[in-house]
Formats: structure tokens, C-alpha cells, sequence
């Protein structure tokens, strides 16, 4: 049973890996096309890439505590 585990750890970080990535993608075009919202878009993607990690963290937990 550890290893099914193991495959959904691993499935969590793929999943907070690909959100991050699009998300920063997403927000990287945005200040190319709007500068001088730049700012803006910082903060809500730092704050969206929490939101991410958190749920990407607790999954992960619960996947661990499941051995």
C-alpha cells in the first residue's frame, strides 16, 4: 500500500508543478502586454501560487498519512 502512496505524492507535485507553471506563464504575458499593471498581477499570482501550493501540500499529507 506505501507505493500507491508514493503515485499520489508524486501525481500532487505534477499537478502543483503544471498550475504554477500556467499560472506564471499567464501572468508573465500579462505584464508583458500590460506594464504598468505589473504589480497587480504580482500579487494576485503570489497569491493564487499559495493557494496552490497549500492544497498541493495538504494533498500530499493525506496521501502520506494513507500508508
Amino acid at each position: 500500500m506505501g507505493s500507491l502512496s508514493a503515485i499520489g505524492a508524486g501525481i500532487v507535485v505534477i499537478g502543483a508543478g503544471l498550475g504554477i507553471g500556467k499560472l506564471a506563464a499567464a501572468a508573465m504575458e500579462g505584464i508583458a502586454r500590460q506594464p504598468d499593471a505589473a504589480p497587480k498581477i504580482q500579487v494576485n499570482m503570489l497569491i493564487a501560487a499559495a493557494l496552490i501550493e497549500g492544497v498541493a501540500l495538504f494533498a500530499a499529507v493525506i496521501c502520506l498519512i494513507n500508508k
